[in-house]
């Protein structure tokens, strides 16, 4: 396997890390392949750009993304150096006219969704990794190869090695891991750190995970010297295996992480922090993984600290949960990705 992964994804405060992270999952599956992974993206943080050229993939940065023409004009000069190459397009910013640029280019696409928003997809294969993501009504292509559903799961490589591991369910969960997702712009994290606090469990131990992207960290800093919870803040953590198995149960927000907690089969409070969080919190909700808060801005302190300590106290509740994560993720997502785009690279002769 020889050929090279083009991959146009972006992250920032706003749209949070969750695209560029799970596109990374693709490219670390595609290296192990013994092939290469280039990603153009206007991705603001210094440290995840740093973290893509650490694990020896080429970055690109993009100054200014699509709709501004000068992304098309670079993302076309790096497609034209690797011609009838894979191109993969993550993010809900990429119209369908720009995935007919790519296609008008000679090259296969991969558009990696979550809800069915675009009028058409022009993609060879639409991967939607999310619970609801066979009740949605896509319009595509009559070649386009449609991979829907859990199966298709996308974990990075430092989760593949836990595949095996088995859990054990404490009486009460006395480690609780909080993990807001990459960016948190609304600083959710400060208010499921409180509710801790207030949840008033003999020996509990917290460790908070922010992501690079997150403009709160000092602030969580400071807060956090004088609280007699023992806590633990972490920023941009590469080994999130290693605290979510750690961990006896986790408050979460409704993004890519949920997919490692089922995988590492830890039971989690899931709550929303972005619209886009809707689809998938409401497939886990019918699913019965996880224990759906709601959106954690219309939450009070008051309450979410009565969630978090119930589920901290109910064995049965995180031994159902602990189950049902494993079957729903099973960590072989991204082999059955490339064994489909592999076939379709053969099949056309490439």
């Amino acid at each position: 396997m020889s050929q090279t992964l083009i991959i146009r994804a972006d992250a920032n405060t706003q749209i949070g890390t969750g695209h560029l992270m799970r596109c990374l999952a693709l490219a670390q599956a595609w290296q192990a392949q013994g092939a290469k992974a280039i990603f153009i993206t206007a991705c603001t943080s210094d440290s995840l750009r740093r973290r893509l050229a650490d694990e020896d993939f080429q970055v690109i940065g993009l100054p200014r993304p699509y709709p501004d023409p000068a992304d098309w004009e670079l993302t076309s000069k790096v497609l034209a150096t690797h011609p009838g190459t894979w191109v993969v397009l993550d993010g809900y910013h990429f119209r369908p006219s720009y995935q007919l640029c790519v296609k008008d280019s000679g090259h296969p696409l991969l558009v990696i969704d979550d809800m069915a928003h675009l009028d058409h997809y022009y993609a060879d294969v639409v991967l939607n990794q999310n619970i609801h993501a066979e009740q949605l009504d896509y319009s595509c292509e009559p070649y386009a190869r449609m991979l829907l559903g859990s199966r298709y799961v996308l974990l990075r490589r430092e989760f593949w090695p836990w595949r095996e591991w088995q859990r054990e369910i404490p009486p009460v969960a006395h480690k609780v891991l909080v993990t807001l997702g990459g960016a948190d712009p609304d600083n959710q994290t400060f208010k499921a750190i409180s509710a801790l606090r207030q949840a008033e469990i003999d020996g509990l131990e917290a460790m908070v995970v922010v992501g690079a992207s997150n403009p709160h960290f000092r602030e969580l800093e400071k807060a956090m010297r004088h609280w007699p919870l023992s806590i633990r803040l972490v920023r941009n953590t590469s080994n999130m295996p290693a605290l979510m198995t750690w961990a006896d149960l986790a408050v979460s927000s409704g993004g890519t992480t949920c997919w490692e907690s089922a995988f590492l089969r830890l039971p989690t409070v899931v709550g929303q922090i972005a619209q886009i969080e809707d689809l998938l919190v409401s497939g886990l909700k019918q699913l019965g993984l996880f224990y759906n808060a709601g959106w954690f801005a219309r939450l009070s302190t008051e309450h979410l600290a009565e969630v978090i300590k119930r589920c901290i106290q109910d064995k049965k509740w995180r031994i159902r949960m602990s189950r049902l994560g494993h079957q729903t993720v099973d960590g072989l997502g991204g082999a059955r990705i490339l064994e489909t785009i592999n076939y379709n690279y053969i099949r056309q002769g490439r």
